[in-house]
């Protein structure tokens, strides 16, 4: 029981001089080696490599009797060679160019090459380190060694091997590197890596970093690893360098930063923690609202999917509106979707279009209402006339074939000069377009539930102050209480209804003198994607794919606070749910 005590006991402290002795890892392997010079002294727990002393705690040179046993430790971690524990042979291992060397202290063991030798023969335990026969260094490490008996000391020469960057069909291992853009950085400043990796190959990069962060927000040194795998998938050696943090800050944080470095249109991804803490319960702007009621907004949007022909929606112009359709086609055969104007009148009647925002048919919610309101929103001028005889019907509007499952967006705006019925149609496009009169054989469609009706307004301005807030603060569209839906008439049905999300109205968003600020936009009802024009610029929101409710927040514009004013077009787009909110955050 006594000896398998000693037994555990030596194991353990084997195990614990190793870890004692390990060393901190090393930016990087080298590429070459050069000569080496070790001294260590008689009795004396110090030694000097290339004139730098190093204190041991054990003796440089152990004499015993007429043998000197030297630190295996120490000098295999100079010298590179491998000495670690194995827990299944509890072992000491050892690992040269020329032997594996064992040493098991507990059973006064040694093996060279799976030979066994004593263990007294050829190695001590001294302070619970290993030590070896000085011959070693000749016999199984490559080193050169003299004593030098003025100086009671070993003098060791040794030339490290090289490592092999080379495999066996040629291939060269890459190597990592990299370097900072400068010394010492502030808590939230952006940190540049510069990358020096290179490949002997030129067969490309792989990059695994550890510790890489866009920036720091605690003082002090931050360890940062990079290894790099070529094209062949030789990986190269752990590269690591230190970034100092200072005590002085420069963005309070993660989000903070982002906003003041991302690039403009970026999408910021947001957690609920982040929700909470930067977007949640925000003030709103006070606005003062005007309306435009001198054009009407006739919305055809129910049955949003239809399932046979018919008419969609009807009512009667006198003068300027905007017809707005919003549908899918849920029959199993093409149709064309037509907007028919009829004159009722006894005289001719002019339509002239003034705007438009229209999109070939397709099977994308999201994309065909984002691209009807891209065209709208750019304004472009329009040359197109329509003459309606009194009594007869023509074609307004015909979109090219619509396929089953497609959907479809337009917007018109128009003026009348007298009286004109526009009906939005779901036609057969096996027959021609009829122009003389309405077809009797079509009917109109039932209400489904979704938005149908002639409503007074097309256009609201919201002037805001936004030259001197300093919380961030926001504006709600299409939430019925910061934004009320507009109410209107359903003709067909002949009932007051709602536009729920003010779908076809334009809003302008004015404030003179704006603050230095970013612009960030928060889906919250689902998904969105539409565009903005801010100051005259268009801006994608997002530039591709679609912004799901607060998992991310797009920074959709930056002011430098010396613009005169800043203004906003925005037009809520078809397949884009609402309520959404753009918010105002403070650059200071």
């Amino acid at each position: 029981m006594k000896r398998q005590a000693l037994r555990k006991w030596a194991w353990a402290a084997i195990i614990v001089a190793l870890m004692a002795a390990a060393v901190v890892p090393a930016s990087g392997a080298a590429v070459s080696t050069t000569t080496m010079s070790i001294w260590l002294y008689t009795d004396e727990p110090v030694a000097y490599v290339d004139s730098e002393k190093v204190d041991l705690d054990t003796p440089g040179a152990l004499k015993d009797g007429d043998t000197r046993f030297v630190p295996l430790k120490f000098l295999g971690d100079r010298m590179g060679f491998e000495v670690k524990w194995n827990d299944k042979t509890n072992r000491v291992e050892v690992k040269t160019s020329k032997a594996v060397l064992e040493l098991d202290s507990a059973n006064k063991a040694a093996y060279i090459n799976g030979a066994y030798v004593p263990f007294d023969s050829v190695a001590r335990l001294f302070n619970e380190r290993m030590m070896v026969k000085e011959s070693w260094l000749g016999d199984f490490m490559g080193a050169k060694y003299t004593f030098n008996a003025e100086q009671k000391r070993l003098e060791i020469t040794y030339v490290k091997r090289p490592p092999s960057r080379v495999d066996e069909k040629g291939n060269s291992r890459p190597v990592a590197r990299f370097t900072f853009g400068k010394p010492v950085y502030k808590m939230g400043e952006p940190v540049q890596y510069i990358d020096l990796s290179y490949d002997p190959d030129a067969e490309g990069l792989v990059y695994e970093w550890t510790g890489k962060e866009e920036v720091f927000f605690s003082p002090g040194k931050h360890l940062v690893t990079l290894k790099v795998k070529d094209g062949q998938g030789l990986v190269s050696d752990t590269y690591s360098r230190y970034v100092e943090i200072g005590n002085d800050m420069m963005y309070k944080s993660v989000m903070d930063y982002k906003i003041h470095e991302y690039p403009l249109q970026s999408l910021i991804k947001t957690s609920w923690t982040d929700v909470y803490a930067y977007f949640n319960d925000l003030p709103t702007f006070e606005k003062k609202v005007s309306e435009d009621r001198y054009r009407k907004l006739l919305v055809s949007d129910s049955p949003e999917t239809f399932e046979e022909k018919g008419i969609l929606y009807a009512d009667q112009v006198n003068g300027k509106a905007r017809l707005y359709a919003d549908h899918l086609n849920g029959t199993k055969e093409t149709v064309q979707f037509v907007i028919m104007a009829t004159n009722p009148g006894t005289k001719p009647v002019k339509i002239k279009t003034t705007n438009k925002g229209e999109v070939f048919p397709s099977i994308y919610a999201n994309l065909i209402g984002h691209e009807a309101s891209v065209e709208f929103l750019l304004n472009d001028p329009q040359y197109k006339e329509l003459v309606v005889p009194p009594g007869e019907s023509r074609v307004y509007v015909q979109m090219p074939d619509f396929l089953p499952g497609q959907g479809v967006n337009v917007i018109y705006d128009v003026e009348t000069d007298g009286l004109v019925e526009f009906a939005f149609m779901a036609m057969d496009a096996s027959i021609e377009t009829p122009t003389s009169t309405y077809p009797l054989l079509y009917k109109q469609l039932p209400f489904m539930g979704h938005i149908r009706g002639t409503f007074p307004v097309t256009e609201k301005r919201w002037d805001i102050d936004a030259s001197s807030f300093t919380r961030t603060t926001r504006l709600i569209f299409g939430d019925n209480e910061y934004d009320k839906w507009q109410e209107g008439y359903d003709h067909t049905r002949k009932m007051t209804v709602n536009d729920d999300g003010n779908y076809g109205v334009l809003y302008r968003i004015y404030s003179e003198k704006p603050r230095k600020m970013a612009i960030l936009l928060q889906a919250r009802g689902g998904p969105f994607k539409g565009p903005f024009k801010i100051n005259g610029e268009m801006v994608l929101a997002p530039p591709s794919g679609v912004i799901t409710a607060f998992e991310s927040v797009q920074l959709l514009a930056r002011t430098t606070g010396n613009e005169p004013s800043l203004e906003i077009e925005f037009t809520p787009p078809a397949g884009s749910a609402f309520p959404m909110n753009l918010i105002f955050y403070p650059l200071d």
